[in-house]
This record gives structure tokens, sequence and C-alpha cells, in this order.
């Protein structure tokens, strides 16, 4: 009972997040892999601390160039603390040129900060991913 309640207050506490928007400082990744919530790394991916950002939050990243967009948060991060927010980008070049940069987070829903729990409610529709990744991959034979 007493974990019900606790629950139900750090839920209330996030959701008084929600459309407000934060500065966080943005790195980006591009290993593909398994997320702490057992989603499969793509587009429209993103680590942030739990503590800040529930597992399982959809959020609305500006500031990020064409990397601006809406993300999930399904995974943490080893290095990943306080306003930090890592992107996923399917390019390892352009992962590693994006660098650091300041961004303004918000909160659009949020997860249930479960990990090993797939999330299936907050995915990002294509139509909603950043400029940058809804582009077709650019396979080796094409021209």
């Amino acid at each position: 009972m007493m974990r019900v309640a606790l629950f139900c207050s750090l839920l209330i506490a996030f959701e008084s997040l929600v459309a407000e928007s934060m500065i966080f400082t943005a790195t980006a990744f591009s290993g593909v892999g398994l997320t702490s919530k057992g989603n499969t790394t793509k587009p429209g991916t993103a680590a942030a601390d739990p503590a800040i950002i529930p597992l399982g939050s959809k959020v609305r990243v500006t500031g990020a160039g064409a990397y601006s967009g809406e993300y999930t948060v399904t995974d943490t991060g080893s290095r990943i603390a306080g306003r930090r927010i890592d992107l996923f980008i399917s390019d390892a070049a352009a992962a590693k040129a994006f660098g650091k940069k300041q961004v303004r987070v918000q909160i659009l829903s949020v997860g249930d900060n479960i990990k090993n729990l797939p999330e299936t409610s907050a995915k990002v529709k294509h139509s909603q991913l950043a400029p940058a990744e809804k582009a077709p991959p650019v396979t080796s034979g094409s021209r």
C-alpha cells in the first residue's frame, strides 16, 4: 500500500512538469541495442535521468537544429544525470558531429518509469520525428 502511495505522489509531481519546458544539455548517440525500457533504439529514442524525466515519457526537444522533434525517453545512459538528454541519431558520424547543445525539453506525456517494460503508448509517429531522421536511409548502392 505504501508503494502505491509513493508512486501516486511521484506521478503527481511529474505530472506538474507536463507542458513546462526546461533547459537541458543535449548530446547524441547512435548505438543500436536495447534500452532500459526493453525497446530497440531507433529514431525518436532518447535517454534521460529518470529522476528528471520518467522512462516512457514523450518529450519535445527544440533548439537541436535538424534534430529538434519528438522523442520517447526509453533509456537512461551511464553518464546521463540531471538535466541532460541523449538523442538517438541513426547516422554515427552525424551523432558525433552533433556535439553538445543547450536545448529546451518539454514533457508531453509522463511515462511509467518502469525498466524492462517496453514502451508502447508513447511511440513517436514518423511525422513527428526530427526532420533529419525523417529522410529514408541512404544505402551504399543507391543514388
